[in-house]
């Protein structure tokens, strides 16, 4: 898959944008503030539904505009497809393939891409919410139709809270706590696919993962991949300085017994104490993905270079990954001012790792930071305008 021509509207500083790109690398060279990490956000949104720069999509829409236009046009196994969705500040996105309109949450299904950028050493450094976004958009590039599993354990877990939360305020119980057991039914239905669908991923990303490291830093610090499940006793709120005996065996407990048995007696056995907080307390919402290296949580371990290359791996074998099962070819790399962060010899390393992918584009505010082999395609930005390319 790549992507033959990028078209914006009212999108970040760009009143109007027209950029091509060819197959193979894409460099893009601009000061800092120019514009040139907008091009590829826009294009991140298209595969994930999100930004990695920003929680809200209605930042993305030029100041002063009531909506903003991403226009891309790909291509894959011969065929050519215009994607499109517009940004809304009031009301909802709309979305067409084609010409055609389509649900917004469709739209990774016509194209996908791996966005690798500074802010991603949060994955890391981060809170548990930025790995459990990691993990679920990974999940749903990988198989769409998970985005509506997600979106209605969402809605599940929102109503259940709600129904929490008024049970606290009124001490009402009875007919109450029968309409939880109710959404309970639902969000172990939701919430054990969930699961189960990221632990699957958890371990086929385990490999990928040491490679890509390897690649990288070339030395073997054992990097690894652990799922933290709250069904079993792990707690969010807890601050984790190491890897507990039983959250290291989640994958074999979850394995030994039905996972939503697993959820059932969780939300049973701290319904007291949901009750008393107002908030569900147990499921995929509360998870954690420990990332190890060298046998202990980079969090907290990890130095800054290590925790680089660690979130970059992350991203390559999420990559490589998606081009092993993907019937529309590679997804499209992007790589956001990351060649900045590495020494020469890392620089090399990577530039040698991508170089198989079929379409990778990169930002950069130094050409020279670049390797000579990524730079045959360059496109320059001065102050949202595409100057050549």
């Amino acid at each position: 898959m790549r992507v033959t021509h990028l078209s914006l509207t009212d999108f970040r500083n760009y009143a109007l944008a027209e950029v091509s790109f060819v197959p193979g690398s894409n460099l893009i060279v601009g000061r800092n503030g120019q514009g040139k990490t907008n091009l590829v956000e826009a294009l991140g949104f298209l595969s994930t539904l999100g930004s990695h720069r920003v929680s809200s999509d209605k930042a993305m829409i030029r100041a002063g505009q009531e909506a903003g236009i991403i226009r891309a046009r790909l291509e894959y196994n011969g065929r050519d497809i215009l994607a499109e969705v517009q940004l809304n500040r009031t009301g909802q996105n709309r979305a067409q393939v084609n010409r055609s309109v389509i649900k917004t949450r469709d739209l990774p299904r016509y194209f996908s891409s791996v966005v690798f950028a500074p802010e991603d050493l949060a994955l890391v450094r981060g809170d548990p919410s930025g790995r459990r976004k990691f993990i679920d958009q990974l999940l749903v590039l990988r198989t769409p139709r998970l985005a509506a599993v997600i979106s209605d354990y969402e809605r599940v877990l929102k109503q259940r809270n709600t129904l929490l939360k008024s049970v606290r305020a009124s001490g009402v119980r009875g007919t109450s706590l029968t309409t939880l057991d109710i959404w309970d039914e639902r969000l172990v239905e939701f919430g054990s696919e969930i699961i189960d669908e990221r632990a699957k991923l958890v371990h086929l990303l385990g490999e990928p993962v040491r490679a890509a490291y390897r690649a990288v830093v070339n030395e073997d610090h054992g990097p690894a991949l652990v799922a933290s499940l709250s069904i079993l006793g792990a707690d969010e709120d807890s601050d984790l300085s190491f890897v507990s005996p039983t959250i290291a065996s989640a994958g074999v407990n979850a394995a030994q017994s039905s996972t939503k048995e697993a959820f059932r007696a969780a939300l049973t056995g701290l319904r007291k104490r949901e009750l008393e907080r107002g908030i569900t307390l147990a499921g995929p919402h509360r998870d954690d993905l420990i990332f190890m290296l060298n046998g202990l949580p980079a969090k907290g371990y990890a130095s800054h270079g290590e925790s680089w290359s660690f979130a970059l791996s992350l991203k390559l074998a999420s990559a490589s990954l998606l081009r092993q099962d993907s019937a529309s070819g590679d997804p499209v790399l992007i790589l956001d001012d990351v060649f900045a962060e590495l020494d020469l010899n890392r620089r090399s390393r990577l530039a040698t790792a991508i170089a198989s992918f079929e379409q990778v584009l990169i930002t950069a505010a130094v050409l020279e930071d670049v390797p000579q082999s990524l730079i045959a395609n360059t496109i320059h930005i001065q102050a949202g305008t595409v100057i050549d390319g």
